[in-house]
């Protein structure tokens, strides 16, 4: 949302969107929309791995990477984005990397302590790119830079009205009410991939994901209860809320970013189950937030990109 306008500035910009995960329409035009290759999330706290199989033909992926146009452009910028990404590796094209993943897998970065091999090729084969630079919650390296968020989120009005908002779309409502429910004088704010209605059961109030009404639900919470993402969990950390994050399973790239949160300080739990409890209600009772510097500076590291790149594809 916030790098397409800055490349916009600069240049004629098509944008490909593959994947069938997303949740924000986007304010520009989308000129390619294919299927792609998405995690499908589950409804217990992980990724669901034979949805994620089932859900992409090898046939149609191969079909998506040949049919790019790609020989029409100077330069190809990918955010983990495999069509795009695949269409230039097997063409001998350049494709400049610009992604949290690439600042996730930096040598430099902090890496959970049990090893996922399988994860970890995942992560290196999923969107290969001749060059890589990234966003993290902390610049690791001279290719990494501290999170882009979105002018949304930094000219929301700061408050807390006591509620905590959760984000937690791999678990589904019934499981989240089940566990929520468990701290009954706690008001808990639920978007939820899984449910189109908007419905209040006690202590907890469930409404479908909308940005509008998640950004303001965060900017006026207590803390934030989400998955170790990066962009909910960078604008909760922007927003000096208080945060717990819970990694989703069969998920490294989760795994790496919940690796750089503890390090940080931020409490890291691995489900929603009771042994959890008490980790969780010293989160609740606690008043620690961390601070963190995230300058608006896109259309620098955009521009930066631009000159060290653009000259070296049009030769």
């Amino acid at each position: 949302m916030d790098v397409v306008p800055c490349l916009q500035r600069r240049a004629e910009v098509d944008v490909l969107v593959s994947g069938i995960q997303a949740d924000l329409e986007l304010p520009f035009p989308v000129k390619y929309r294919m299927h792609g290759l998405s995690f499908i999330f589950g409804k217990s706290g992980g990724v669901d791995l034979w949805k994620t199989f089932m859900s992409s033909t090898v046939r149609r992926l191969v079909q998506e990477v040949n049919t790019l146009p790609i020989e029409q452009y100077d330069l190809i910028i990918n955010d983990f984005e495999p069509i795009s990404a695949w269409a230039c590796n097997t063409r001998d094209k350049e494709c400049i990397g610009l992604s949290h993943q690439a600042a996730a897998m930096d040598a430099q970065s902090p890496k959970p302590k049990e090893a996922d091999m399988v994860g970890k090729f995942i992560m290196k084969n999923y969107a290969p790119a001749t060059i890589n630079y990234g966003f993290h919650f902390k610049k690791y390296s001279h290719r990494t830079f501290t999170p882009v968020i979105r002018q949304q989120v930094r000219q929301l009005d700061v408050a807390d009205q006591g509620h905590y908002t959760v984000y937690l779309p791999a678990y589904d409502d019934t499981r989240l009410l089940k566990h929520l429910m468990r701290f009954p004088d706690i008001r808990w704010q639920v978007f939820s991939k899984h449910n189109k209605t908007p419905f209040e059961m006690r202590n907890v109030s469930v409404q479908p994901i909308a940005n509008e009404l998640f950004i303001q639900s965060m900017a006026t919470s207590a803390g934030v209860l989400c998955g170790a993402g990066f962009e909910t969990p960078a604008e909760a950390l922007f927003l000096q809320k208080k945060l717990l994050v819970i990694p989703m399973k069969n998920q490294y790239e989760q795994h790496l970013n919940a690796a750089a949160l503890e390090e940080m300080g931020v409490p890291v739990i691995k489900n929603l189950k009771p042994k959890n409890d008490v980790a969780i209600e010293t989160w609740l009772n606690g008043k620690q937030t961390i601070s963190v510097d995230y300058p608006d500076c896109t259309q620098a590291i955009i521009d930066k990109l631009l000159e060290t790149h653009v000259a070296k594809a049009l030769v």
